[in-house]
């Protein structure tokens, strides 16, 4: 019987163990998508302790805590953080199979060297010796990531965002390069009439713009589009259920604009016409730079009224959603392709029902300009565990190309969450190591091994255009 989570996890032959530890382990992090908070950067935050670092904001967590009958107080509310992390050491033994417990024993591992099972019984030995390594050098938000080798990291940030955290980090001359991504998700919302005009008025003030018409919005969104380009952003991303790509005329969203502006809400065929024109107008902005662009697709999002009300948004009240994909997409990259100008694309399910839809449909819009143009992106949310990473990446290899795959990415706002990347590259070791033994794929470690570390890393060194 194996020891657990030994050197060899989750890699169950010779091959598989020479192709992570040679190739995959070595080879340095890109995170080209998460939600880590830049202000925590720029500041190199120093976590008071585990909990403040580990529980704050990593709804993944909470929502375990809550299946597992975890009272709110001990999860976004008031009770002290050592008993809050008691509340999460209680449940850690009920992950068993859940992504989580091996996420969990990989974060206490990697960073704190902390290998024991987390339970009731070492919950105060764990808290307190991780809490106490926190206040040491190379213990803060920039030491963090610097302990796992990552060498760029890729924010999440609104057009109204400053940027100024960003701009400090690149002062700084810190050795892991941090770029904003320009995500327009709450400039184009017009399900609320009110929401949408309190966002306007944000953005007037961020773009020191008046915006009474169409022409004014759009204005005002290309100036912060050309300022994230001036602090070197690359990167575009949209967190949508669908990809909207109804036909619209110039004078119809003129005239649905005015609407909403007057405070009028929005038919149902209104709405989804002015997000199919600012999609357009956002994917031509960003092939006009040469940015890469990002969409996640398929989240049902705020299910929970009663705790959305009291907690907000991003807590931990989301589930898939089954919405049409396929037609959509395929309007939305044809109209793009059709005037060639459809920049780099990864677009990323939330759906398993649709994996092979988004892996096929991925492969219409490759037209040979460059490796891998548009990409079913790496299994994301729900997605990201055992099952899920395998089945993407073999339905990815049946269906596209693997060696061309950009790799993994985080998709957190925990500085702890870093072992995700380990956790894929060692599935992805074990299942090509396995086909090499089983006389599947040639027994050339060397050849296999370089196409593990452009999975890994080279990929995506080489497709986005990180600013030098």
């Amino acid at each position: 019987m194996k020891a657990f989570m030994n050197e060899n996890f989750l890699l169950s032959n010779k091959t598989a163990e020479e192709l992570y530890h040679t190739y995959a382990a070595t080879s340095p992090i890109i995170d080209y998508h998460n939600h880590l908070p830049p202000s925590e950067v720029a500041e190199d935050k120093c976590y008071d302790n585990l909990t403040k670092v580990w529980l704050y904001g990593d709804h993944y967590k909470w929502r375990a805590m809550r299946i597992n009958g975890v009272d709110e107080s001990y999860v976004t509310g008031g009770q002290s953080d050592r008993d809050k992390f008691h509340a999460w050491a209680r449940t850690v033994p009920y992950t068993l199979r859940n992504p989580l417990f091996h996420w969990t024993h990989l974060e206490l591992r990697r960073y704190f060297g902390i290998n024991e099972v987390l339970d009731p019984s070492t919950a105060d030995k764990i808290y307190d010796q991780a809490s106490e390594m926190l206040q040491s050098d190379g213990f803060t938000a920039r030491g963090l990531l610097e302990r796992m080798d990552v060498r760029i990291i890729c924010t999440t940030d609104d057009p109204v965002d400053d940027l100024n955290h960003h701009r400090k980090v690149k002062d700084d001359g810190w050795k892991i390069r941090m770029f904003p991504a320009f995500r327009p998700d709450k400039a184009m919302n017009v399900d609320s009439a009110t929401g949408f005009n309190q966002y306007l008025s944000l953005l007037e003030k961020a773009s020191d713009t008046s915006i009474g018409r169409f022409s004014e919005y759009v204005s005002a969104l290309k100036k912060r589009h050309d300022f994230f380009a001036a602090h070197d952003c690359c990167v575009t991303d949209h967190g949508l259920e669908e990809i909207y790509a109804e036909d619209y005329t110039d004078a119809e969203i003129a005239l649905i604009f005015d609407k909403i502006r007057g405070g009028a809400e929005l038919s149902r065929d209104e709405n989804r016409k002015f997000k199919s024109a600012m999609l357009v107008t956002f994917a031509q902005w960003d092939w006009e730079r040469g940015w890469v662009q990002q969409y996640h697709l398929g989240a049902l999002r705020n299910n929970n009224s009663r705790m959305l009300r009291d907690l907000g948004p991003d807590t931990g009240w989301d589930s898939i959603g089954d919405f049409p994909q396929a037609r959509t997409l395929s309007n939305f990259f044809d109209r793009m392709d059709r005037n060639n100008t459809l920049a780099k694309t990864i677009i990323y399910n939330l759906n398993p029902a649709d994996n092979a839809l988004f892996a096929t449909m991925a492969g219409n819009f490759n037209d040979g300009t460059t490796p891998g143009k548009v990409q079913w992106g790496a299994s994301w949310w729900f997605m990201d565990q055992k099952d899920g990473i395998k089945d993407q990446l073999n339905l990815l290899s049946n269906l596209g190309l693997l060696s061309r795959a950009v790799g993994m990415l985080t998709d957190s706002r925990s500085f702890l969450s870093f072992p995700r990347h380990e956790y894929y590259r060692r599935i992805l070791c074990d299942l090509l190591g396995t086909e090499m033994e089983n006389g599947e794929l040639p027994n050339d470690v060397k050849w296999v091994g370089k196409i593990v570390q452009d999975i890994c890393y080279h990929n995506a060194q080489n497709f986005f255009p990180w600013k030098r």
